[in-house]
């Protein structure tokens, strides 16, 4: 078992409306996380750059997909804050409209540092960016799942195999 990390991960998933793509993130890494037995080690949330679902649940349809892969998804949407540029060590955009948002909001160029782009952690795959299933049916909820599981994987080996700061 490896020993717990002296600091936490804080990591925010963020996609437009905080209620298909970056919640399903946060309940994939979410759960690896657990499933390793790390909670104390990471703290996930997700937040959008839109504030029109504010307090809903994930779409039912990524919730109904994530479900039959195991994943449960209670997040309730929230829009990003400048606080969470002071509270979260890494800020995973979805796609490159919601990384350029995510520039403008950054308080600092110390701040910009933390953004990152969720494709960066695919392997296996062409595509640059994760897609925003909501208009495209029951497989591009699958789609974005498959990507989410592949990409989250990699960046939770890529943090715990890091070596201490």
């Amino acid at each position: 078992m490896t020993p717990p990390r002296m600091t936490q991960y804080k990591i925010l998933f963020v996609c437009l409306g905080n209620i298909c793509r970056s919640p399903a993130a946060q309940g994939v890494l979410q759960s690896i996380v657990d499933r390793d037995g790390r909670q104390e080690d990471f703290m996930i949330d997700s937040a959008g750059t839109y504030s029109g679902h504010q307090g809903e649940l994930p779409d039912r349809r990524m919730r109904s997909a994530a479900a039959a892969r195991g994943y449960s998804l209670t997040h309730r949407s929230r829009p990003v804050s400048s606080l969470d540029f002071l509270e979260f060590d890494i800020i995973m955009a979805m796609d490159d409209n919601n990384y350029t948002d995510l520039m403008r909001l950054a308080p600092s160029v110390e701040a910009s540092r933390k953004i990152k782009r969720m494709a960066d952690y695919l392997t296996g795959h062409s595509i640059t960016y994760i897609p925003d299933p909501y208009y495209m049916g029951r497989d591009g909820f699958e789609l974005v799942l498959d990507l989410l599981e592949n990409a989250c994987g990699n960046l939770y080996r890529s943090l715990v195999s890091a070596p201490e700061q």
